[in-house]
Protein backbone atom coordinates (compact mmCIF):
# COMPACT_ATOMS: atom_id res chain seq x y z
CA UNK A 1 0.00 0.00 0.00
CA UNK A 2 2.70 2.32 0.70
CA UNK A 3 4.76 1.91 -2.21
CA UNK A 4 1.28 2.52 -4.09
CA UNK A 5 0.98 5.89 -2.28
CA UNK A 6 4.75 6.74 -2.47
CA UNK A 7 3.72 6.82 -6.28
CA UNK A 8 0.34 9.01 -6.64
CA UNK A 9 2.34 11.20 -4.15
CA UNK A 10 5.05 11.57 -6.80
CA UNK A 11 2.67 11.55 -9.74
CA UNK A 12 0.64 14.21 -8.03
CA UNK A 13 4.14 16.74 -7.49
CA UNK A 14 5.10 15.78 -11.16
CA UNK A 15 1.74 17.22 -12.50
CA UNK A 16 1.52 19.82 -9.80
CA UNK A 17 4.81 21.09 -11.28
CA UNK A 18 3.82 21.08 -14.60
CA UNK A 19 1.21 23.74 -13.72
CA UNK A 20 4.23 25.84 -12.15
CA UNK A 21 6.26 25.82 -15.07
CA UNK A 22 3.53 27.25 -17.00
CA UNK A 23 2.67 30.63 -17.28
CA UNK A 24 -0.60 31.98 -17.43
CA UNK A 25 -1.81 32.32 -20.64
CA UNK A 26 -2.30 35.97 -22.25
CA UNK A 27 -5.33 38.18 -21.98
CA UNK A 28 -4.84 39.60 -26.05
CA UNK A 29 -7.14 42.59 -26.99
CA UNK A 30 -9.02 42.34 -30.00
CA UNK A 31 -9.08 45.12 -32.81
CA UNK A 32 -12.32 46.30 -32.98
CA UNK A 33 -14.20 48.34 -35.76
CA UNK A 34 -13.66 51.85 -34.30
CA UNK A 35 -17.37 52.64 -33.57
CA UNK A 36 -16.83 50.16 -30.82
CA UNK A 37 -14.43 51.86 -29.31
CA UNK A 38 -16.14 55.01 -29.32
CA UNK A 39 -18.80 53.48 -27.69
CA UNK A 40 -16.49 52.38 -24.84
CA UNK A 41 -16.43 48.86 -25.89
CA UNK A 42 -13.71 46.61 -25.39
CA UNK A 43 -12.96 42.73 -26.20
CA UNK A 44 -10.63 40.61 -25.12
CA UNK A 45 -9.70 37.11 -25.89
CA UNK A 46 -7.84 34.68 -23.40
CA UNK A 47 -5.28 32.91 -25.63
CA UNK A 48 -5.38 28.88 -24.29
CA UNK A 49 -3.31 28.10 -27.35
CA UNK A 50 0.10 29.03 -25.89
CA UNK A 51 -0.58 25.96 -23.10
CA UNK A 52 2.28 23.38 -23.51
CA UNK A 53 -0.49 21.13 -25.17
CA UNK A 54 -1.75 24.32 -27.48
CA UNK A 55 -5.47 24.40 -26.35
CA UNK A 56 -7.74 25.14 -23.48
CA UNK A 57 -8.24 21.53 -22.63
CA UNK A 58 -4.71 21.62 -21.06
CA UNK A 59 -5.93 22.84 -17.97
CA UNK A 60 -9.29 20.49 -18.10
CA UNK A 61 -6.97 17.17 -18.41
CA UNK A 62 -4.44 18.60 -15.58
CA UNK A 63 -7.49 18.72 -13.17
CA UNK A 64 -8.68 15.40 -14.50
CA UNK A 65 -5.46 13.77 -13.88
CA UNK A 66 -5.03 15.47 -10.70
CA UNK A 67 -9.22 14.20 -9.34
CA UNK A 68 -8.38 10.62 -10.82
CA UNK A 69 -4.80 10.21 -8.84
CA UNK A 70 -6.52 11.52 -5.24
CA UNK A 71 -9.68 9.15 -5.82
CA UNK A 72 -7.12 6.31 -6.34
CA UNK A 73 -8.25 5.64 -10.20
CA UNK A 74 -4.95 6.15 -11.98
CA UNK A 75 -2.06 3.98 -10.26
CA UNK A 76 1.28 2.91 -11.47
CA UNK A 77 1.27 0.92 -14.69
CA UNK A 78 -3.14 2.02 -15.79
CA UNK A 79 -4.20 2.29 -19.18
CA UNK A 80 -5.81 6.01 -19.57
CA UNK A 81 -8.77 5.86 -21.75
CA UNK A 82 -10.52 9.07 -22.91
CA UNK A 83 -12.94 9.77 -25.39
CA UNK A 84 -12.50 12.75 -27.23
CA UNK A 85 -13.11 15.20 -30.23
CA UNK A 86 -9.28 15.23 -30.49
CA UNK A 87 -7.58 18.41 -28.50
CA UNK A 88 -8.78 17.03 -25.03
CA UNK A 89 -6.38 14.12 -26.36
CA UNK A 90 -3.79 15.56 -26.96
CA UNK A 91 -3.65 17.06 -23.51
CA UNK A 92 -4.55 14.12 -21.58
CA UNK A 93 -2.00 12.19 -23.73
CA UNK A 94 0.76 14.57 -22.70
CA UNK A 95 0.23 13.85 -18.91
CA UNK A 96 -0.03 10.20 -19.23
CA UNK A 97 3.40 10.31 -21.16
CA UNK A 98 4.80 12.61 -18.40
CA UNK A 99 3.67 9.82 -15.54
CA UNK A 100 4.79 6.78 -17.76
CA UNK A 101 1.10 5.47 -18.33
CA UNK A 102 -0.23 4.19 -21.38
CA UNK A 103 -2.77 6.44 -23.43
CA UNK A 104 -5.39 5.62 -25.76
CA UNK A 105 -7.80 8.24 -27.01
CA UNK A 106 -10.75 7.10 -28.39
CA UNK A 107 -11.91 9.41 -31.64
CA UNK A 108 -14.49 9.79 -34.41
CA UNK A 109 -12.54 9.34 -37.68
CA UNK A 110 -12.88 12.48 -39.09
CA UNK A 111 -10.90 14.35 -36.74
CA UNK A 112 -8.03 15.99 -38.23
CA UNK A 113 -5.37 14.55 -39.41
CA UNK A 114 -2.87 17.12 -37.48
CA UNK A 115 -4.29 15.92 -33.72
CA UNK A 116 -3.98 12.38 -34.67
CA UNK A 117 -0.42 13.34 -35.13
CA UNK A 118 -0.10 15.48 -31.86
CA UNK A 119 -1.60 12.52 -29.97
CA UNK A 120 1.13 10.05 -31.41
CA UNK A 121 3.62 12.40 -30.78
CA UNK A 122 3.16 12.49 -26.84
CA UNK A 123 2.98 8.52 -27.30
CA UNK A 124 -0.82 8.13 -27.28
CA UNK A 125 -2.54 5.27 -29.44
CA UNK A 126 -5.64 6.61 -31.82
CA UNK A 127 -9.01 4.23 -31.62
CA UNK A 128 -11.06 5.75 -34.59
CA UNK A 129 -14.66 4.81 -34.63
CA UNK A 130 -17.10 5.15 -37.19
CA UNK A 131 -20.34 7.07 -35.00
CA UNK A 132 -19.29 9.68 -32.93
CA UNK A 133 -21.82 8.60 -30.21
CA UNK A 134 -20.27 5.51 -29.77
CA UNK A 135 -17.03 6.82 -28.55
CA UNK A 136 -18.42 6.57 -24.88
CA UNK A 137 -19.16 3.21 -24.68
CA UNK A 138 -16.34 1.66 -26.29
CA UNK A 139 -14.11 3.95 -24.50
CA UNK A 140 -15.86 1.72 -21.30
CA UNK A 141 -15.02 -1.50 -23.15
CA UNK A 142 -11.64 -0.59 -23.92
CA UNK A 143 -10.79 0.41 -20.00
CA UNK A 144 -12.37 -2.66 -19.04
CA UNK A 145 -10.46 -4.55 -21.63
CA UNK A 146 -7.28 -2.85 -20.63
CA UNK A 147 -8.04 -2.99 -16.61
CA UNK A 148 -7.74 0.68 -17.27
CA UNK A 149 -9.37 4.06 -16.58
CA UNK A 150 -12.10 5.67 -18.37
CA UNK A 151 -10.94 9.06 -18.01
CA UNK A 152 -14.41 10.17 -18.74
CA UNK A 153 -14.63 14.17 -19.04
CA UNK A 154 -17.96 14.24 -20.27
CA UNK A 155 -19.27 13.56 -16.55
CA UNK A 156 -16.19 14.83 -14.16
CA UNK A 157 -15.21 18.29 -16.07
CA UNK A 158 -17.65 20.16 -13.88
CA UNK A 159 -16.14 19.06 -10.82
CA UNK A 160 -12.57 18.17 -11.52
CA UNK A 161 -11.73 21.95 -11.13
CA UNK A 162 -12.17 24.05 -8.31
CA UNK A 163 -15.14 26.54 -9.43
CA UNK A 164 -14.45 28.54 -6.36
CA UNK A 165 -10.63 29.67 -7.52
CA UNK A 166 -7.20 28.20 -7.22
CA UNK A 167 -5.86 30.14 -10.44
CA UNK A 168 -9.19 28.32 -12.52
CA UNK A 169 -10.14 29.95 -16.17
CA UNK A 170 -12.23 32.24 -14.43
CA UNK A 171 -10.14 33.42 -11.85
CA UNK A 172 -7.38 34.20 -14.01
CA UNK A 173 -9.90 36.33 -16.40
CA UNK A 174 -10.92 38.68 -13.27
CA UNK A 175 -7.50 38.80 -11.95
CA UNK A 176 -5.81 39.79 -15.62
CA UNK A 177 -8.51 42.51 -15.91
CA UNK A 178 -8.34 44.36 -13.14
CA UNK A 179 -6.37 47.13 -14.33
CA UNK A 180 -8.53 47.44 -17.34
CA UNK A 181 -10.96 50.80 -18.01
CA UNK A 182 -14.02 48.01 -17.39
CA UNK A 183 -12.57 45.17 -15.29
CA UNK A 184 -15.92 43.50 -14.82
CA UNK A 185 -17.15 41.97 -18.34
CA UNK A 186 -20.31 42.16 -19.40
CA UNK A 187 -19.95 39.22 -20.92
CA UNK A 188 -18.17 36.13 -21.22
CA UNK A 189 -18.61 33.79 -24.17
CA UNK A 190 -17.39 30.60 -24.52
CA UNK A 191 -18.62 27.18 -26.21
CA UNK A 192 -19.46 23.68 -24.69
CA UNK A 193 -17.78 20.62 -25.14
CA UNK A 194 -17.55 19.23 -22.14
CA UNK A 195 -19.63 21.85 -20.13
CA UNK A 196 -16.86 22.33 -17.83
CA UNK A 197 -15.70 25.77 -18.56
CA UNK A 198 -19.12 27.50 -18.31
CA UNK A 199 -19.60 25.71 -15.61
CA UNK A 200 -16.21 26.79 -14.00
CA UNK A 201 -17.12 30.27 -15.41
CA UNK A 202 -20.86 30.45 -14.10
CA UNK A 203 -20.28 29.16 -10.88
CA UNK A 204 -17.39 31.59 -9.99
CA UNK A 205 -19.49 35.08 -11.28
CA UNK A 206 -21.77 33.79 -8.88
CA UNK A 207 -19.87 33.10 -5.88
CA UNK A 208 -17.79 36.00 -6.21
CA UNK A 209 -21.46 37.82 -7.00
CA UNK A 210 -19.92 39.81 -9.72
CA UNK A 211 -23.08 40.99 -12.73
CA UNK A 212 -21.13 39.50 -15.39
CA UNK A 213 -23.27 37.54 -17.63
CA UNK A 214 -22.69 33.89 -18.86
CA UNK A 215 -23.14 33.46 -22.55
CA UNK A 216 -22.62 29.85 -24.65
CA UNK A 217 -22.22 29.71 -28.08
CA UNK A 218 -23.20 26.19 -29.87
CA UNK A 219 -22.39 24.83 -33.64
CA UNK A 220 -24.84 22.90 -35.91
CA UNK A 221 -26.09 19.14 -34.59
CA UNK A 222 -25.30 19.87 -31.09
CA UNK A 223 -27.55 19.13 -28.49
CA UNK A 224 -26.59 21.65 -25.85
CA UNK A 225 -28.82 24.65 -27.37
CA UNK A 226 -32.19 22.59 -27.62
CA UNK A 227 -31.81 20.92 -24.99
CA UNK A 228 -31.15 23.96 -22.80
CA UNK A 229 -33.82 26.09 -24.60
CA UNK A 230 -36.18 23.41 -23.70
CA UNK A 231 -34.89 22.62 -20.00
CA UNK A 232 -34.56 19.00 -21.21
CA UNK A 233 -31.40 17.35 -20.32
CA UNK A 234 -32.26 14.26 -22.36
CA UNK A 235 -32.57 15.60 -26.14
CA UNK A 236 -30.04 14.12 -28.43
CA UNK A 237 -28.88 15.07 -32.19
CA UNK A 238 -28.59 12.61 -35.11
CA UNK A 239 -25.49 13.94 -35.86
CA UNK A 240 -21.65 14.59 -34.68
CA UNK A 241 -20.59 18.54 -34.56
CA UNK A 242 -18.28 19.34 -37.66
CA UNK A 243 -16.54 22.54 -34.96
CA UNK A 244 -13.73 20.61 -33.32
CA UNK A 245 -13.97 20.16 -29.34
CA UNK A 246 -17.65 21.84 -29.24
CA UNK A 247 -20.70 20.58 -29.67
CA UNK A 248 -21.88 17.06 -28.75
CA UNK A 249 -25.16 14.68 -29.59
CA UNK A 250 -26.24 14.39 -26.03
CA UNK A 251 -26.57 17.45 -23.50
CA UNK A 252 -23.23 16.05 -21.24
CA UNK A 253 -23.28 15.62 -17.81
CA UNK A 254 -21.08 18.33 -17.05
CA UNK A 255 -23.23 20.99 -18.38
CA UNK A 256 -24.98 23.27 -16.14
CA UNK A 257 -27.56 24.93 -18.05
CA UNK A 258 -28.55 26.64 -14.87
CA UNK A 259 -25.31 28.75 -14.85
CA UNK A 260 -25.87 29.97 -18.43
CA UNK A 261 -27.29 33.39 -18.77
CA UNK A 262 -27.81 32.72 -22.97
CA UNK A 263 -26.79 30.41 -26.16
CA UNK A 264 -26.81 31.65 -29.29
CA UNK A 265 -26.55 29.01 -32.29
CA UNK A 266 -23.99 29.19 -34.64
CA UNK A 267 -23.50 28.02 -38.24
CA UNK A 268 -20.54 26.10 -39.15
CA UNK A 269 -19.84 28.18 -42.32
CA UNK A 270 -20.00 31.66 -40.03
CA UNK A 271 -17.56 29.45 -37.16
CA UNK A 272 -15.20 29.43 -39.77
CA UNK A 273 -15.26 32.54 -41.66
CA UNK A 274 -15.10 33.83 -38.43
CA UNK A 275 -12.41 31.79 -37.31
CA UNK A 276 -10.70 33.34 -40.79
CA UNK A 277 -11.55 36.80 -39.91
CA UNK A 278 -9.62 36.34 -36.55
CA UNK A 279 -6.50 35.44 -38.29
CA UNK A 280 -6.15 37.86 -40.20
CA UNK A 281 -7.35 40.69 -37.60
CA UNK A 282 -4.65 38.82 -34.70
CA UNK A 283 -2.29 37.38 -37.25
CA UNK A 284 -2.16 33.86 -35.95
CA UNK A 285 -4.50 31.34 -37.18
CA UNK A 286 -6.87 30.21 -34.81
CA UNK A 287 -9.01 26.92 -34.69
CA UNK A 288 -13.12 26.92 -35.68
CA UNK A 289 -14.56 27.11 -32.02
CA UNK A 290 -12.62 30.32 -31.35
CA UNK A 291 -14.69 31.63 -34.61
CA UNK A 292 -18.28 30.32 -32.96
CA UNK A 293 -17.13 31.99 -29.91
CA UNK A 294 -16.46 35.27 -31.89
CA UNK A 295 -19.54 34.83 -34.21
CA UNK A 296 -21.60 35.12 -30.53
CA UNK A 297 -19.45 37.82 -29.69
CA UNK A 298 -19.99 40.07 -32.63
CA UNK A 299 -23.96 39.71 -32.08
CA UNK A 300 -23.40 40.84 -28.02
CA UNK A 301 -21.08 43.35 -28.89
CA UNK A 302 -23.80 44.88 -31.40
CA UNK A 303 -26.57 44.96 -28.98
CA UNK A 304 -24.71 46.65 -26.49
CA UNK A 305 -23.26 49.45 -29.34
CA UNK A 306 -27.40 50.03 -30.04
CA UNK A 307 -28.43 49.89 -26.58
CA UNK A 308 -30.03 53.01 -24.44
CA UNK A 309 -27.50 55.21 -22.35
CA UNK A 310 -23.93 55.12 -21.51
CA UNK A 311 -22.38 51.81 -22.83
CA UNK A 312 -19.10 51.19 -21.69
CA UNK A 313 -18.24 47.81 -21.11
CA UNK A 314 -15.82 44.62 -21.84
CA UNK A 315 -16.70 41.27 -23.24
CA UNK A 316 -14.18 38.08 -22.99
CA UNK A 317 -14.07 35.16 -24.72
CA UNK A 318 -11.44 32.48 -25.31
CA UNK A 319 -9.15 31.43 -28.38
CA UNK A 320 -9.24 27.78 -27.82
CA UNK A 321 -6.60 26.50 -29.75
CA UNK A 322 -4.74 27.45 -32.91
CA UNK A 323 -5.53 27.54 -36.62
CA UNK A 324 -2.58 25.00 -37.51
CA UNK A 325 -4.11 21.68 -36.50
CA UNK A 326 -7.22 22.81 -38.73
CA UNK A 327 -5.40 23.32 -42.28
CA UNK A 328 -6.70 20.30 -44.03
CA UNK A 329 -9.99 21.23 -42.96
CA UNK A 330 -11.22 24.91 -42.11
CA UNK A 331 -8.69 26.45 -44.09
CA UNK A 332 -8.74 24.05 -47.10
CA UNK A 333 -11.34 25.60 -49.86
CA UNK A 334 -11.18 22.07 -51.26
CA UNK A 335 -12.55 20.45 -47.42
CA UNK A 336 -15.33 23.02 -47.69
CA UNK A 337 -16.82 22.46 -50.89
CA UNK A 338 -17.07 18.24 -50.29
CA UNK A 339 -18.19 19.18 -47.06
CA UNK A 340 -20.93 21.62 -48.90
CA UNK A 341 -20.34 24.67 -46.79
CA UNK A 342 -20.09 27.89 -48.09
CA UNK A 343 -18.66 30.74 -46.05
CA UNK A 344 -19.38 33.93 -48.51
CA UNK A 345 -22.30 35.24 -46.96
CA UNK A 346 -20.59 35.00 -43.37
CA UNK A 347 -17.78 36.42 -44.82
CA UNK A 348 -19.65 39.74 -46.55
CA UNK A 349 -20.98 39.99 -42.55
CA UNK A 350 -17.93 40.24 -40.89
CA UNK A 351 -16.31 42.40 -43.99
CA UNK A 352 -19.50 44.71 -43.51
CA UNK A 353 -18.63 44.58 -39.34
CA UNK A 354 -14.85 45.02 -40.21
CA UNK A 355 -15.64 48.52 -42.02
CA UNK A 356 -18.78 49.60 -40.74
CA UNK A 357 -19.35 47.91 -37.37
CA UNK A 358 -23.10 47.40 -38.69
CA UNK A 359 -24.02 43.56 -37.80
CA UNK A 360 -26.23 41.86 -40.23
CA UNK A 361 -25.77 38.05 -40.41
CA UNK A 362 -27.61 36.41 -43.03
CA UNK A 363 -30.87 35.35 -42.74
CA UNK A 364 -31.66 32.01 -41.55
Amino acid sequence: MGDARDWADEAIRRVEADANRSADTHLLTFPLPAVYADAGLDLYVKDESTHPTGSLKHRLARSLFLYALCNGWIREGTTVVEASSGSTAVSPAYFARMLGLPFVAVMPVGTSAEKVALIEFQGGRCHLVEDPGSVYAESRRLAAELDGHFMDQFTYAERATDWRGNNNIAESIFGQLAAERHPVPRWIVVGAGTGGTSATIGRYVRYRRHATRLCVVDPENSAFLPGWSAADPSVTTARGSRIEGIGRQRVEPSFVGNVVDRMIGVPDAASIAAARYATRRLGRPVGGSTGTNLWGVFTLLAELRTADGPVGASVVTLLCDGGERYARTYYDDDWLRTVGLDLTPYTETLARFDTTGEWVPPAG
